[in-house]
Parts: C-alpha cells; structure tokens; sequence
C-alpha cells in the first residue's frame, strides 16, 4: 500500500514539473483554447434546445388547431391572439411572423429525430422559405452534411440548386435526391442545369473572353467548388499534355474524391461545336492512358458553355464511350418559377413516355 502511495506521489510530482515547465505564452494558448473550446460547446447546446423548443412550439400551435372545437372557437385569428397574449405575459421573443414560422417548421419536419444538430435556427429560417417540401429535405441534408454557412445556404437556395440538380433526372432520381442529398455516385450525379457563375461578377450583356471567365472562376475558387458541387478537389488550371508532337492544355482540371477520378473542365463563351466535344475526347484518353493512378475510375470531361444545341451535342457524342457531358452556364441567378415550370414538365413528359411504353406492351 505505501509503495503504491509514493509512485502516485511520483506521478504527480512529474506531471507539476511538466507543468511548471510551461512557457507564459504556452499558457495563454492552453488557456484561450480551453476557453474557446468552451464556448463553442455551450454555443452548440443553446443553439440545440433553441430549435428543439421552436419544433416544440409548432407542434403545439399544430396540435391545438387539428382539434375542431378549438379552431372553430379562435379561427385563423389563433395565431394573432397567441402572438398578444404571450408578449403581454413573457416580452418580446413572440410576434406573429416568429408562430407562423414555428408551426412551418413543424410542419415541414414533423419528426425531431429528423432535425440536425449541425443546422441554427438561422439556416432553418432559409430553408423554410423554399416552397417545394422534397426541396426542404434536400436543402436540410445537404446543409447539414457540407457544413454550409447561412450566406452559403442562402446562395445556393437563390440559385435553385435543387430545381438545377433535379432537371438533370427522373422522377425516382428527384425523390432520391430529396431523401439522400446529393452525394454523387454516377459520372451523370455531378451534372446540374445550368451551373451559374453569378458570383464571378461579369456582366453577361458585355463581350467577355474565356480567359477572362477562367481567371475569374479561379479567383472566387471556393465559390466555384461550391457551385460544382460534393467531392472537388482543385488539381489545376491551364494543364498542358504533349501528345505527339503536338501541345494542348486543358481550362481546369480537379479531381472527384466520391468519384475517385480527375475532371476536366473545358469554358466555352459561346456554343458547344462538335470539335469541342472532339478534343474533350482526346483528352480524356490521354488522361486515362497517361495520368490515372491505379484504382482511379476512368475521368470525366465537362464541357461548359453559355449555349448548348442538344441535336449537335447529340450526333457529336455518338460512338464515345468516354464520360464526357456537354452543360449550360450562365452568369446570373436563375428564374426560379422557369425552372419549376421546366421541372414538373421533365416530370410529365417522363410520365408520359412511361405511360406510351406501357401501352405498347400490353
């Protein structure tokens, strides 16, 4: 027992040296990360209960309507009389426009264990505002799983990324997305319609070159990673390959970690020619043969331009075998009731030839 006492005598007496041998500024460091530790875990639990009580207080408002002697008792004027008789009783914290938004939000998740813990009521409040409830999901998973900001979240609703990820599939694909997020697992899963570049600041209506577009690209990079979606890794811009005797360079050149490839990404100004799509093959079986590393999936080629005719994209693409995608971009947000529109008639339209197919098979 006494030889036990003094090697834990030893222990501390080491573990006080170690510590007296700390430098002053060591300290203020141990000490300021303890306190920021601290902090950012206390911010953390707040911000949880926050959500969870405003879940709460919708279910209530929720709940309290669906009973029909009640609502027949206050009406829609239920939620005006809440918002007077609460402030009157607890202060501020209680206007209207905070109850509507409290019964939204738990009407739009009605399960609790649904609710991330990642996402402030702040990003909730953005989500809330898409219209469409599979575009809530998605915009919660998604948010929650890239650690977006509320100025990242906010840019990627006004850009519709949802209606641009799901005009790019078919209707099982659009509940897919809404139920797992886009994780890319296919080349076609990384595609959207169009890509918009608003954040590169040119002015569309004004004469731009590639060049000029490129530099801009690259110098908002982190915006533009965030446009191209999960998985990029930036590997380079203006990549030059000798093939023959002969030098070519690629725009820009990243790499998919979900994917597990290298993506090649050619600018065009204007329309994408057949002789884009040409090169783009020649690049990627130069890439294939040359660059890829062992266990690397076979690369893929996009090539972006500000017009695309499907007809030529068609006919040009015919005997590739490559992954090579030929998509829209555009330098300003798009219209987002156009893109509805666009969506529920890629929807129809693949009811309808699902409705023909049947048909023909009976």
């Amino acid at each position: 027992m006494k030889s036990a006492n003094k090697m834990n005598r030893k222990v501390r007496a080491t573990a006080v040296r170690a510590e007296s041998t700390m430098s002053y500024e060591e300290l203020v460091d141990k000490i300021g990360a303890e306190w920021e530790r601290g902090r950012n875990n206390s911010i953390r639990a707040v911000n949880i209960e926050y959500v969870q009580t405003k879940w709460r207080i919708g279910r209530y408002i929720v709940e309290f309507e669906q009973h029909g002697s009640a609502r027949a008792k206050y009406g829609t004027g239920l939620i005006d009389r809440l918002a007077h008789d609460l402030t009157a009783r607890h202060g501020r914290g209680f206007s209207r426009s905070k109850l509507i938004y409290a019964r939204l939000f738990y009407i739009a998740f009605p399960k609790s264990a649904t609710l991330s813990h990642l996402l402030s009521w702040s990003h909730y409040l953005e989500i809330l505002k898409v219209s469409d409830p599979l575009g809530q999901k998605f915009y919660a998973l998604e948010c929650a799983r890239s650690n977006w900001g509320v100025r990242e979240l906010r840019r990627q609703i006004g850009s519709s990324l949802y209606e641009r990820y799901a005009l790019s599939r078919d209707k099982e694909g659009v509940l897919k997305l809404a139920q797992h997020g886009a994780e890319p697992a296919t080349p076609t899963e990384t595609l959207r319609e169009p890509f918009v570049f608003e954040f590169t600041g040119i002015n569309p209506v004004k004469r731009y070159t590639e060049k000029t577009l490129e530099e801009r690209l690259c110098s908002r990079l982190q915006d533009f990673m965030l446009e191209l979606g999960k998985g990029f890794a930036f590997a380079g811009r203006q990549y030059k390959m000798l093939i023959g005797a002969s030098q070519f360079k690629v725009d820009l050149v990243f790499y998919n970690w979900y994917l597990k490839c290298f993506v090649r990404i050619d600018l065009k100004r204007k329309g994408v020619t057949h002789k884009d799509i040409g090169q783009m093959n020649l690049y990627l079986n130069y890439f294939a043969a040359e660059m890829s590393a062992p266990g690397d999936n076979p690369p893929i080629g996009i090539v972006l331009g500000s017009v695309r005719d499907q007809v030529v994209v068609e006919y040009a693409m015919r005997g590739i075998t490559n992954h090579i995608f030929v998509s829209r971009y555009q330098l300003y947000l798009p219209d987002k009731e156009q893109l509805r529109r666009e969506l529920a008639y890629a929807i129809e339209a693949e009811e309808g030839k699902k409705r023909a197919d049947k048909r023909k098979t009976i």
